[in-house]
């Protein structure tokens, strides 16, 4: 699988974003994540839709109410809207796939053996 991320840019606290993962393939049991990491910190997990049909999304809490992640059954592609954005969210986000991810690791950085490149996003106050 081969990820292509897009959408990261520079906004002022309170605003949005959209960022976009195209994949170049997926099945049903396809799981696409986004993380997230800053500058000096590990990568965290941001948001996923686990197994492309089965309904289930995830949500770090630090993103819960501010942030949506959502999938384009034609493109191929995951998507995760960002709003009300802080400056704490800066950071470079990347997307993550995997076909054989059970549920308990959804939110584990190494449960993801496909990466797409990052994309910077930075939130100033």
């Amino acid at each position: 699988v081969q990820l292509q991320a897009s959408g990261g840019g520079s906004v002022q606290a309170g605003g949005s974003l959209r960022l976009s993962c195209a994949a170049s393939t997926r099945t049903s049991s396809t799981t696409i994540a986004w993380f997230r990491q800053a500058p000096g910190k590990e990568r965290e997990f941001v948001a996923a839709i686990f197994r492309w049909n089965s309904g289930r999304i995830y949500y770090a809490d630090s993103v819960k109410g501010r942030f949506t992640i959502s999938k384009d059954n034609a493109e191929n592609t995951v998507s995760i809207q960002m709003n009300s954005l802080k400056p704490e969210d800066t950071a470079a986000y990347y997307c993550a796939a995997s076909n054989s991810l059970i549920l308990s690791t959804v939110r584990q950085v190494d449960a993801y053996g496909y990466w797409g490149q990052g994309t910077q996003v930075t939130v100033s106050s």
